[in-house]
Protein backbone atom coordinates (compact mmCIF):
# COMPACT_ATOMS: atom_id res chain seq x y z
CA UNK A 1 0.00 0.00 0.00
CA UNK A 2 1.83 3.23 -0.92
CA UNK A 3 1.70 5.80 1.47
CA UNK A 4 1.92 8.82 -1.14
CA UNK A 5 3.44 10.87 0.41
CA UNK A 6 7.07 10.89 -1.30
CA UNK A 7 7.80 11.44 -4.88
CA UNK A 8 7.81 7.54 -5.30
CA UNK A 9 7.66 4.24 -4.09
CA UNK A 10 11.08 2.89 -2.26
CA UNK A 11 12.91 0.66 -3.82
CA UNK A 12 13.25 -3.20 -2.02
CA UNK A 13 15.68 -3.10 1.07
CA UNK A 14 19.29 -3.29 0.50
CA UNK A 15 19.16 -6.86 2.03
CA UNK A 16 21.66 -5.80 5.37
CA UNK A 17 19.55 -6.52 8.47
CA UNK A 18 22.25 -5.27 11.10
CA UNK A 19 23.02 -7.10 13.94
CA UNK A 20 19.50 -8.26 15.19
CA UNK A 21 18.92 -9.01 11.80
CA UNK A 22 20.81 -12.57 11.61
CA UNK A 23 20.33 -16.46 12.89
CA UNK A 24 17.64 -18.54 12.18
CA UNK A 25 13.70 -17.46 12.13
CA UNK A 26 12.37 -17.31 15.43
CA UNK A 27 8.78 -18.41 17.02
CA UNK A 28 6.06 -15.91 18.92
CA UNK A 29 5.94 -14.59 21.64
CA UNK A 30 2.52 -15.78 23.03
CA UNK A 31 3.71 -12.80 26.32
CA UNK A 32 -0.25 -12.10 27.05
CA UNK A 33 -2.37 -14.47 26.17
CA UNK A 34 -2.91 -15.97 29.86
CA UNK A 35 -3.45 -12.41 31.02
CA UNK A 36 -6.05 -11.77 28.47
CA UNK A 37 -7.37 -15.13 29.30
CA UNK A 38 -8.06 -13.63 33.04
CA UNK A 39 -8.92 -10.11 32.22
CA UNK A 40 -11.77 -12.25 30.24
CA UNK A 41 -12.70 -13.99 33.45
CA UNK A 42 -12.29 -10.72 35.36
CA UNK A 43 -14.77 -8.66 33.33
CA UNK A 44 -17.29 -11.79 32.52
CA UNK A 45 -17.54 -13.08 35.96
CA UNK A 46 -17.16 -16.03 34.99
CA UNK A 47 -15.75 -17.50 37.82
CA UNK A 48 -17.89 -21.10 37.90
CA UNK A 49 -17.03 -21.36 33.81
CA UNK A 50 -13.49 -21.15 34.97
CA UNK A 51 -13.57 -23.64 37.78
CA UNK A 52 -15.19 -26.28 35.09
CA UNK A 53 -12.70 -25.59 32.79
CA UNK A 54 -9.76 -25.78 35.28
CA UNK A 55 -9.72 -29.39 34.44
CA UNK A 56 -8.51 -28.34 31.24
CA UNK A 57 -4.85 -27.22 32.36
CA UNK A 58 -1.94 -28.74 32.88
CA UNK A 59 0.51 -28.25 35.92
CA UNK A 60 3.85 -28.46 36.64
CA UNK A 61 5.45 -28.30 39.90
CA UNK A 62 8.39 -25.08 40.95
CA UNK A 63 9.85 -25.97 44.49
CA UNK A 64 11.03 -23.49 46.96
CA UNK A 65 14.69 -25.72 46.51
CA UNK A 66 14.32 -24.63 42.79
CA UNK A 67 13.98 -20.92 43.26
CA UNK A 68 16.68 -20.60 46.07
CA UNK A 69 16.81 -19.50 49.39
CA UNK A 70 17.06 -15.59 48.47
CA UNK A 71 14.61 -14.15 47.10
CA UNK A 72 12.98 -11.01 46.32
CA UNK A 73 10.63 -9.88 48.97
CA UNK A 74 6.71 -10.14 47.96
CA UNK A 75 4.63 -6.58 48.32
CA UNK A 76 2.53 -5.73 50.96
CA UNK A 77 -1.03 -6.49 49.14
CA UNK A 78 -2.24 -8.40 46.71
CA UNK A 79 -0.13 -7.80 43.91
CA UNK A 80 0.63 -10.46 41.64
CA UNK A 81 3.11 -11.33 39.13
CA UNK A 82 2.40 -13.75 36.55
CA UNK A 83 5.75 -15.11 34.67
CA UNK A 84 4.38 -16.35 30.57
CA UNK A 85 6.84 -18.21 28.96
CA UNK A 86 5.68 -18.95 25.03
CA UNK A 87 6.79 -22.90 23.92
CA UNK A 88 7.74 -23.53 20.44
CA UNK A 89 7.90 -27.55 20.86
CA UNK A 90 7.52 -28.36 17.07
CA UNK A 91 5.37 -31.71 16.94
CA UNK A 92 2.18 -33.41 16.43
CA UNK A 93 -0.33 -30.25 14.94
CA UNK A 94 3.05 -28.08 14.70
CA UNK A 95 5.17 -30.45 13.27
CA UNK A 96 4.42 -28.40 9.61
CA UNK A 97 6.26 -25.17 11.06
CA UNK A 98 9.34 -27.42 11.19
CA UNK A 99 10.47 -30.67 12.89
CA UNK A 100 12.96 -29.56 15.70
CA UNK A 101 13.20 -32.03 18.86
CA UNK A 102 12.54 -30.68 22.28
CA UNK A 103 11.08 -27.83 23.29
CA UNK A 104 11.82 -24.06 23.62
CA UNK A 105 10.67 -20.57 24.69
CA UNK A 106 12.12 -17.36 23.25
CA UNK A 107 9.20 -16.00 24.30
CA UNK A 108 9.27 -14.20 28.08
CA UNK A 109 6.84 -11.74 29.95
CA UNK A 110 5.82 -10.80 32.89
CA UNK A 111 1.93 -9.95 34.03
CA UNK A 112 2.03 -7.55 37.01
CA UNK A 113 -1.71 -7.19 38.45
CA UNK A 114 -1.78 -3.92 41.18
CA UNK A 115 -3.08 -4.62 44.55
CA UNK A 116 -6.11 -2.30 43.85
CA UNK A 117 -7.33 -4.34 40.86
CA UNK A 118 -7.29 -1.43 38.49
CA UNK A 119 -4.55 -1.78 36.39
CA UNK A 120 -2.46 -3.75 34.76
CA UNK A 121 1.21 -4.07 32.97
CA UNK A 122 2.78 -6.91 30.24
CA UNK A 123 6.48 -6.41 30.63
CA UNK A 124 8.21 -7.89 27.44
CA UNK A 125 12.36 -9.43 28.15
CA UNK A 126 13.97 -9.44 24.66
CA UNK A 127 15.06 -13.28 23.74
CA UNK A 128 18.42 -12.03 23.07
CA UNK A 129 19.04 -10.12 26.11
CA UNK A 130 22.41 -10.58 27.36
CA UNK A 131 22.30 -11.02 31.18
CA UNK A 132 24.12 -12.35 34.26
CA UNK A 133 21.95 -15.89 34.26
CA UNK A 134 21.96 -17.72 37.66
CA UNK A 135 22.88 -21.00 38.68
CA UNK A 136 19.62 -23.67 38.58
CA UNK A 137 19.65 -27.11 39.70
CA UNK A 138 19.48 -29.95 37.06
CA UNK A 139 15.71 -31.28 36.58
CA UNK A 140 13.69 -33.32 34.75
CA UNK A 141 16.41 -34.62 32.91
CA UNK A 142 18.02 -31.14 31.80
CA UNK A 143 21.27 -30.29 32.77
CA UNK A 144 20.67 -27.29 34.89
CA UNK A 145 22.63 -24.29 34.50
CA UNK A 146 26.08 -22.71 36.00
CA UNK A 147 26.39 -18.89 36.92
CA UNK A 148 27.42 -17.06 33.85
CA UNK A 149 26.82 -14.14 31.02
CA UNK A 150 24.36 -15.50 28.72
CA UNK A 151 21.18 -14.88 26.50
CA UNK A 152 18.20 -14.96 28.93
CA UNK A 153 16.39 -17.46 27.05
CA UNK A 154 18.84 -20.19 27.56
CA UNK A 155 17.05 -20.78 31.07
CA UNK A 156 14.50 -22.83 29.69
CA UNK A 157 16.48 -24.83 27.76
CA UNK A 158 18.87 -25.53 30.68
CA UNK A 159 16.53 -25.75 33.48
CA UNK A 160 13.53 -25.50 32.24
CA UNK A 161 10.22 -22.90 33.73
CA UNK A 162 11.92 -23.37 37.16
CA UNK A 163 14.82 -21.93 35.53
CA UNK A 164 13.10 -19.43 34.07
CA UNK A 165 11.16 -18.25 37.14
CA UNK A 166 14.37 -17.95 38.85
CA UNK A 167 16.39 -15.96 36.68
CA UNK A 168 13.89 -13.51 35.68
CA UNK A 169 13.12 -12.62 39.57
CA UNK A 170 17.49 -12.63 39.98
CA UNK A 171 17.49 -9.92 37.23
CA UNK A 172 14.06 -7.57 37.89
CA UNK A 173 14.38 -8.15 41.79
CA UNK A 174 10.22 -8.62 41.17
CA UNK A 175 8.94 -11.63 43.46
CA UNK A 176 6.85 -13.75 40.72
CA UNK A 177 3.98 -15.82 42.43
CA UNK A 178 2.68 -17.74 39.48
CA UNK A 179 3.76 -19.15 35.90
CA UNK A 180 2.03 -20.21 32.83
CA UNK A 181 3.57 -21.68 29.88
CA UNK A 182 1.33 -21.15 26.59
CA UNK A 183 1.28 -23.86 23.51
CA UNK A 184 0.87 -21.97 20.39
CA UNK A 185 -1.27 -24.63 18.65
CA UNK A 186 -3.63 -23.38 21.08
CA UNK A 187 -2.89 -19.55 20.53
CA UNK A 188 -4.75 -20.48 17.05
CA UNK A 189 -7.92 -21.48 18.42
CA UNK A 190 -8.36 -19.01 20.88
CA UNK A 191 -7.98 -16.00 17.62
CA UNK A 192 -10.51 -18.87 16.21
CA UNK A 193 -13.15 -18.99 19.28
CA UNK A 194 -13.07 -15.33 18.98
CA UNK A 195 -13.81 -14.61 15.13
CA UNK A 196 -10.49 -13.66 14.13
CA UNK A 197 -8.59 -10.49 15.28
CA UNK A 198 -8.13 -6.88 13.32
CA UNK A 199 -4.50 -5.37 12.28
CA UNK A 200 -3.48 -3.30 9.61
CA UNK A 201 -1.13 -4.31 6.73
CA UNK A 202 0.97 -1.32 5.12
CA UNK A 203 2.19 -3.86 2.44
CA UNK A 204 1.12 -7.28 1.02
CA UNK A 205 2.87 -9.88 2.87
CA UNK A 206 4.14 -13.01 1.14
CA UNK A 207 5.77 -15.09 3.72
CA UNK A 208 6.61 -18.63 2.97
CA UNK A 209 8.71 -19.54 6.23
CA UNK A 210 5.00 -18.14 8.16
CA UNK A 211 3.00 -19.82 5.80
CA UNK A 212 1.22 -16.06 5.47
CA UNK A 213 -0.14 -14.73 2.21
CA UNK A 214 -2.01 -11.22 2.96
CA UNK A 215 -3.08 -8.08 0.89
CA UNK A 216 -2.35 -4.80 2.52
CA UNK A 217 -4.65 -2.94 4.33
CA UNK A 218 -7.24 -3.65 7.46
CA UNK A 219 -7.10 -7.30 7.85
CA UNK A 220 -9.31 -9.40 9.90
CA UNK A 221 -6.76 -12.51 10.64
CA UNK A 222 -8.21 -16.10 11.83
CA UNK A 223 -6.17 -18.84 13.84
CA UNK A 224 -3.79 -19.69 11.26
CA UNK A 225 -2.78 -16.48 9.48
CA UNK A 226 -2.74 -14.48 13.16
CA UNK A 227 0.47 -17.18 13.85
CA UNK A 228 1.89 -16.29 10.48
CA UNK A 229 1.48 -12.96 11.40
CA UNK A 230 3.34 -12.97 14.77
CA UNK A 231 5.79 -15.46 13.56
CA UNK A 232 7.06 -13.42 10.71
CA UNK A 233 10.30 -11.69 10.58
CA UNK A 234 11.66 -10.52 7.84
CA UNK A 235 8.59 -10.01 5.50
CA UNK A 236 7.23 -7.37 7.88
CA UNK A 237 8.81 -4.19 9.08
CA UNK A 238 12.30 -3.72 9.26
CA UNK A 239 13.16 -7.59 9.31
CA UNK A 240 14.39 -7.13 13.60
CA UNK A 241 13.37 -9.37 16.57
CA UNK A 242 12.08 -6.12 18.04
CA UNK A 243 9.90 -5.11 15.26
CA UNK A 244 8.31 -8.59 15.88
CA UNK A 245 7.86 -7.68 19.53
CA UNK A 246 6.41 -4.65 19.04
CA UNK A 247 4.02 -6.08 16.24
CA UNK A 248 3.18 -8.69 18.61
CA UNK A 249 2.32 -7.07 21.50
CA UNK A 250 -0.38 -4.43 19.34
CA UNK A 251 -1.47 -7.78 18.09
CA UNK A 252 -2.35 -9.22 21.42
CA UNK A 253 -3.49 -5.60 22.46
CA UNK A 254 -5.94 -5.59 19.40
CA UNK A 255 -6.69 -9.25 20.43
CA UNK A 256 -7.44 -7.79 24.69
CA UNK A 257 -10.22 -5.05 23.02
CA UNK A 258 -11.69 -7.87 21.14
CA UNK A 259 -12.00 -10.14 23.76
CA UNK A 260 -12.98 -7.49 26.25
CA UNK A 261 -15.58 -6.10 23.81
CA UNK A 262 -19.85 -6.79 24.14
CA UNK A 263 -19.06 -8.58 20.85
CA UNK A 264 -17.06 -11.18 22.95
CA UNK A 265 -18.35 -10.94 26.47
CA UNK A 266 -22.13 -11.59 25.37
CA UNK A 267 -21.81 -14.11 23.40
CA UNK A 268 -21.91 -17.38 25.74
CA UNK A 269 -20.98 -19.82 22.90
CA UNK A 270 -18.21 -17.55 21.78
CA UNK A 271 -16.70 -16.55 25.21
CA UNK A 272 -17.06 -20.34 26.70
CA UNK A 273 -15.09 -21.19 23.09
CA UNK A 274 -12.14 -18.69 24.16
CA UNK A 275 -12.32 -20.17 27.84
CA UNK A 276 -11.99 -24.05 26.48
CA UNK A 277 -9.21 -22.97 23.83
CA UNK A 278 -7.68 -20.91 26.21
CA UNK A 279 -7.62 -23.64 29.19
CA UNK A 280 -5.92 -26.36 26.90
CA UNK A 281 -3.62 -24.09 25.82
CA UNK A 282 -1.27 -23.82 29.06
CA UNK A 283 0.73 -25.01 31.51
CA UNK A 284 0.65 -23.41 35.00
CA UNK A 285 2.39 -24.06 38.42
CA UNK A 286 -0.20 -25.96 41.15
CA UNK A 287 0.01 -23.29 42.92
CA UNK A 288 -2.89 -21.47 40.34
CA UNK A 289 -5.43 -23.05 41.90
CA UNK A 290 -9.61 -22.37 41.14
CA UNK A 291 -9.58 -20.40 44.26
CA UNK A 292 -6.76 -17.91 43.30
CA UNK A 293 -8.64 -17.46 39.94
CA UNK A 294 -11.86 -16.92 41.97
CA UNK A 295 -10.41 -14.26 43.78
CA UNK A 296 -9.01 -12.40 40.95
CA UNK A 297 -12.38 -12.09 39.30
CA UNK A 298 -14.38 -10.86 42.51
CA UNK A 299 -11.36 -8.53 42.49
CA UNK A 300 -10.98 -7.21 39.03
CA UNK A 301 -14.49 -7.13 37.77
CA UNK A 302 -13.82 -3.24 36.65
CA UNK A 303 -10.79 -3.27 35.15
CA UNK A 304 -10.86 -2.43 31.35
CA UNK A 305 -8.78 -2.30 28.60
CA UNK A 306 -7.39 1.16 28.74
CA UNK A 307 -5.82 0.05 32.25
CA UNK A 308 -3.58 -2.85 30.30
CA UNK A 309 -0.32 -1.60 29.77
CA UNK A 310 2.37 -3.33 27.21
CA UNK A 311 5.82 -2.43 27.91
CA UNK A 312 9.33 -3.72 26.22
CA UNK A 313 12.64 -3.43 28.89
CA UNK A 314 14.52 -0.80 28.11
CA UNK A 315 17.25 -1.91 25.66
CA UNK A 316 19.91 -1.13 23.22
CA UNK A 317 22.36 -3.20 21.18
CA UNK A 318 25.37 -4.74 22.47
CA UNK A 319 28.85 -3.57 21.66
CA UNK A 320 30.66 -6.41 22.76
CA UNK A 321 28.36 -8.93 21.34
CA UNK A 322 27.02 -8.04 17.91
CA UNK A 323 23.24 -9.77 17.29
CA UNK A 324 22.39 -9.83 21.01
CA UNK A 325 21.01 -6.75 23.30
CA UNK A 326 21.73 -4.98 27.01
CA UNK A 327 18.91 -3.43 29.27
CA UNK A 328 19.69 0.14 29.26
CA UNK A 329 19.57 2.00 33.36
CA UNK A 330 18.54 3.87 34.77
CA UNK A 331 15.37 2.72 32.59
CA UNK A 332 14.98 -0.73 33.07
CA UNK A 333 15.79 -0.37 36.60
CA UNK A 334 12.97 2.05 37.32
CA UNK A 335 10.67 -0.38 35.46
CA UNK A 336 11.27 -3.54 37.66
CA UNK A 337 11.07 -1.39 40.43
CA UNK A 338 7.66 -0.24 39.64
CA UNK A 339 6.49 -3.54 39.45
CA UNK A 340 7.91 -4.37 42.28
CA UNK A 341 7.04 -1.91 44.47
CA UNK A 342 3.46 -2.13 42.69
CA UNK A 343 3.48 1.55 41.76
CA UNK A 344 1.15 3.36 39.58
CA UNK A 345 3.08 3.01 36.01
CA UNK A 346 0.55 6.28 34.62
CA UNK A 347 2.52 8.19 37.50
CA UNK A 348 6.12 8.36 35.14
CA UNK A 349 5.95 11.73 33.20
CA UNK A 350 9.46 12.06 33.03
CA UNK A 351 10.46 12.93 28.97
CA UNK A 352 6.82 12.38 27.70
CA UNK A 353 6.08 13.78 24.56
CA UNK A 354 2.09 14.89 23.81
CA UNK A 355 2.05 11.40 21.17
CA UNK A 356 4.25 8.70 22.65
CA UNK A 357 6.85 7.42 20.44
CA UNK A 358 5.20 3.93 20.77
CA UNK A 359 2.18 5.48 19.35
CA UNK A 360 4.24 6.81 16.21
CA UNK A 361 4.81 4.59 12.80
CA UNK A 362 7.57 5.24 10.78
CA UNK A 363 8.01 4.46 7.53
CA UNK A 364 11.69 4.77 6.55
CA UNK A 365 13.77 5.57 3.66
CA UNK A 366 17.50 5.86 2.88
CA UNK A 367 17.99 8.77 0.69
CA UNK A 368 21.48 8.61 0.76
CA UNK A 369 24.59 6.33 -1.03
CA UNK A 370 25.63 5.14 2.43
CA UNK A 371 24.83 1.27 2.35
CA UNK A 372 23.10 -0.01 5.67
CA UNK A 373 22.21 2.89 6.86
CA UNK A 374 18.52 2.23 6.88
CA UNK A 375 18.66 -0.65 8.85
CA UNK A 376 21.26 1.45 11.33
CA UNK A 377 18.82 4.03 12.03
CA UNK A 378 15.33 1.63 12.15
CA UNK A 379 17.46 0.13 14.91
CA UNK A 380 18.58 3.15 16.93
CA UNK A 381 14.72 4.49 16.90
CA UNK A 382 13.52 1.11 17.49
CA UNK A 383 15.61 1.19 21.24
CA UNK A 384 13.25 4.73 21.53
CA UNK A 385 10.15 2.38 21.53
CA UNK A 386 9.33 3.97 17.73
CA UNK A 387 7.81 1.26 15.87
CA UNK A 388 8.96 1.05 11.91
CA UNK A 389 6.78 -0.15 9.52
CA UNK A 390 9.47 -0.55 6.31
CA UNK A 391 13.14 -0.12 5.75
CA UNK A 392 13.27 0.96 2.02
CA UNK A 393 15.49 3.18 0.12
CA UNK A 394 14.09 6.45 -2.17
CA UNK A 395 13.56 6.22 -5.71
CA UNK A 396 15.94 8.80 -6.31
CA UNK A 397 18.92 9.59 -4.38
CA UNK A 398 20.92 11.79 -2.98
CA UNK A 399 18.83 13.86 -0.36
CA UNK A 400 20.54 16.81 1.25
CA UNK A 401 18.79 17.13 3.86
CA UNK A 402 16.71 14.47 6.17
CA UNK A 403 13.33 15.22 6.03
CA UNK A 404 9.76 13.95 8.21
CA UNK A 405 6.89 13.76 5.83
CA UNK A 406 3.75 13.39 7.21
CA UNK A 407 -0.43 13.92 6.38
CA UNK A 408 -2.89 16.16 8.21
CA UNK A 409 -3.45 12.58 9.83
CA UNK A 410 0.11 12.55 11.22
CA UNK A 411 0.62 15.90 12.44
CA UNK A 412 0.43 15.54 15.71
CA UNK A 413 3.10 12.43 15.61
CA UNK A 414 5.57 15.26 14.18
CA UNK A 415 7.07 16.74 17.31
CA UNK A 416 7.43 13.43 19.06
CA UNK A 417 9.97 12.37 16.49
CA UNK A 418 11.39 15.65 15.86
CA UNK A 419 12.53 16.11 19.37
CA UNK A 420 15.17 13.09 18.60
CA UNK A 421 16.45 14.42 15.26
CA UNK A 422 19.02 16.80 15.78
CA UNK A 423 18.49 18.34 11.97
CA UNK A 424 15.22 17.47 10.64
CA UNK A 425 12.70 19.28 7.87
CA UNK A 426 9.28 18.69 8.26
CA UNK A 427 7.35 18.40 5.20
CA UNK A 428 3.10 18.65 5.10
CA UNK A 429 1.68 16.83 2.26
CA UNK A 430 -2.07 16.71 1.36
CA UNK A 431 -4.10 14.15 0.04
CA UNK A 432 -2.39 11.43 1.91
CA UNK A 433 -4.70 10.23 4.65
CA UNK A 434 -2.28 8.09 7.10
CA UNK A 435 -0.91 8.61 10.33
CA UNK A 436 2.35 6.89 9.86
CA UNK A 437 5.20 9.38 8.84
CA UNK A 438 7.86 8.75 6.32
CA UNK A 439 11.59 9.88 7.33
CA UNK A 440 13.96 10.64 4.72
CA UNK A 441 17.68 10.31 5.49
CA UNK A 442 19.44 12.69 3.85
CA UNK A 443 23.01 13.38 3.68
CA UNK A 444 23.50 15.48 7.05
CA UNK A 445 21.94 12.03 9.09
CA UNK A 446 24.69 12.10 12.24
CA UNK A 447 22.80 10.38 14.09
CA UNK A 448 20.11 10.97 17.01
CA UNK A 449 20.22 13.49 19.66
CA UNK A 450 21.83 11.76 23.05
CA UNK A 451 19.17 10.10 25.02
CA UNK A 452 18.94 11.85 28.57
CA UNK A 453 19.14 10.32 31.79
CA UNK A 454 15.57 10.86 33.02
CA UNK A 455 14.12 9.87 29.59
CA UNK A 456 11.47 7.79 31.53
CA UNK A 457 8.92 7.39 28.77
CA UNK A 458 10.03 3.78 27.34
CA UNK A 459 9.14 1.96 30.48
CA UNK A 460 5.69 3.96 29.91
CA UNK A 461 4.69 1.13 26.89
CA UNK A 462 1.12 1.72 25.54
CA UNK A 463 -2.07 0.76 26.28
CA UNK A 464 -4.67 -2.12 25.13
CA UNK A 465 -6.50 0.37 23.61
CA UNK A 466 -3.64 0.75 21.36
CA UNK A 467 -5.21 1.52 18.06
CA UNK A 468 -3.36 -1.37 15.19
CA UNK A 469 -5.16 0.54 12.33
CA UNK A 470 -4.46 3.92 12.82
CA UNK A 471 -1.70 4.20 10.35
CA UNK A 472 -4.01 3.53 7.10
Amino acid sequence: MSSGLVDAPPSPPSGSHGPARRGRGRWVRWVVVVAVTVVVLIAAGAVAVFARLNGNIKHTDVTAEDLGATRPPKVAGTALNVLIVGSDQRNGKNAKYGRVAGERTDTIMLAHLSSKRDNAMVVSFPRDSLVQLPACRAKNGLPGQQAHLGMINESFNSGGIACTWRTVESLTGIHIDHFVKVDFTGFKSMVDAIGGVQVCLPQAVNDKKALLHLPAGRQNLNGEQALGYVRARYSLGDGSDIGRIQRQQMFIASMVKKVMSGETLTDPAKLLGFLDAGTKAVTTDPGLTPGVMKDLATGLQGLNAGKIRFITTPWHYSLTQPGRVEWVQPQAGKLFQIVAKDRDPGGVKGGQTKVARSKVQIELRNGTYRGGLGTQVAAALEQRGYHITKVGDTARKPYPKTSVFYSPNGETSVPTLTKDLPAVTPRAVSGARTSRLILVIGDDWKGLKPLRADDTEAITGFDATHDTCAAT
